[in-house]
């Protein structure tokens, strides 16, 4: 298995919003819909850093519950296998591919499906994995009876879930592939 982040080639991979204070993380959203119109960041209303970091705590609450580990307060986010919906998110994508053996997978949960709509309120489809957060050997399991959301709904005909989310909590191995770029 693999795990894959997608970014901006612009701004470096992992990235995150939410690990930013409040200001300066509305700042740098409101800086990519300006300079970056065509990437799917541009779309996301005011409220989206406010929603994210209400979805972060209650991932955290439930991986905690779980016996997760947690070495970092905002995760980052990766996706379990190629999603090429994913792919066309940024005006000058790119990816990043680590094998799963690189990680400490007691420190990364799993939504199946991003994890906004996993956690809605507003999708009451009655799925079984709905409102749930996944270890590793949870989502193998989903992974067994499901697949890969990618394969069967790539094009979100099927209901909101295109991949599966992956929320690493740590640094390790992420650290060696942050760049020193800023957001431009």
């Amino acid at each position: 298995m693999y795990l894959y982040h997608y970014f901006d080639k612009r701004s470096g991979p992992f990235r995150s919003l939410t690990a930013l204070p409040a200001e300066e993380a509305e700042k740098v959203l409101n800086q990519l819909k300006a300079e970056r119109p065509e990437s799917l960041c541009a779309q996301r209303d005011e409220t989206y850093i406010e929603k994210r970091r209400s979805c972060e705590a209650l991932l955290r609450r439930e991986f905690a519950a779980k016996g997760g580990i947690m070495d970092i307060p905002s995760p980052y986010y990766m996706v379990v296998e190629h999603s090429p919906w994913l792919s066309t998110w940024f005006e000058q994508g790119d990816f990043l591919r680590i094998p799963i053996e690189a990680f400490d997978t007691r420190k990364i949960s799993f939504t199946y499906g991003d994890s906004m709509p996993t956690f809605s309120p507003r999708v009451n489809d009655g799925k079984e994995y709905r409102r749930k957060v996944y270890t590793y050997d949870e989502i193998l399991e989903i992974i067994k009876k499901y697949g890969l959301p990618q394969d069967w709904n790539d094009d979100g005909s099927h209901g909101p879930e295109r991949y599966i989310e992956a929320h690493v909590w740590c640094d390790d191995p992420v650290r060696q592939y942050i760049t020193q770029t800023e957001h431009k």
